[in-house]
């Protein structure tokens, strides 16, 4: 990217892809994964990331940001939830010589009721919430029902032999 003429690009190239969100009690908790794999799956096969992508540009480059902005406000308006997840550096990293003990990266402003924001780093897994308290007024209950519903996913999948 530092090179003269080079053909990578600097900068995020970001996406958007509508997923339906389904709360149900199952017996198995792996259920919500296998549901989640095929939808995203099915999603990322799509031409819906690049196609939203695309007609953003579009968007911009003939009305402006004013105009595109307003849009995509109203759109994601429309949803209750975003995640977001940013794959972190496998190897820890300092700043200063100071090593960092965690990365947790979050959004604010977004038009969402819930916002989780998921950043790794090395071997750990960072969760962000951001909640809109008139429609989740005790977001720490929700975050202890996300850590138990990670413990029973974790646990079945030690029972079947899957994880060590």
């Amino acid at each position: 990217m530092m090179e003269k003429n080079s053909e990578a690009k600097w900068g995020n190239w970001i996406g958007y892809v509508l997923l339906p969100f389904d709360i149900c009690l199952r017996d198995n908790p792996l259920d919500y994964i296998r549901t989640a794999k095929a939808i995203i799956d099915r999603k990322k096969h799509s031409l819906e990331a690049l196609c939203t992508f695309s007609i953003s540009g579009f968007i911009f480059a003939l009305f402006g940001i004013k105009k595109t902005s307003a849009l995509f406000h109203k759109i994601l308006s429309a949803t209750t939830m975003a995640f977001s997840n940013v794959v972190g550096p496998l190897e820890e990293i300092g700043f200063y010589g100071h090593p960092m003990a965690y990365l947790a990266g979050a959004t604010y402003g977004q038009p969402h009721e819930l916002m989780v924001n998921f950043q790794s780093y090395v071997n750990k897994m960072t969760i962000v919430l951001s909640v809109d308290e008139a429609t989740i007024p005790d977001p720490h209950r929700l975050c202890d029902d996300i850590v138990e519903s990670l413990k029973l996913m974790k646990d079945a999948l030690l029972q079947k032999g899957l994880l060590k």
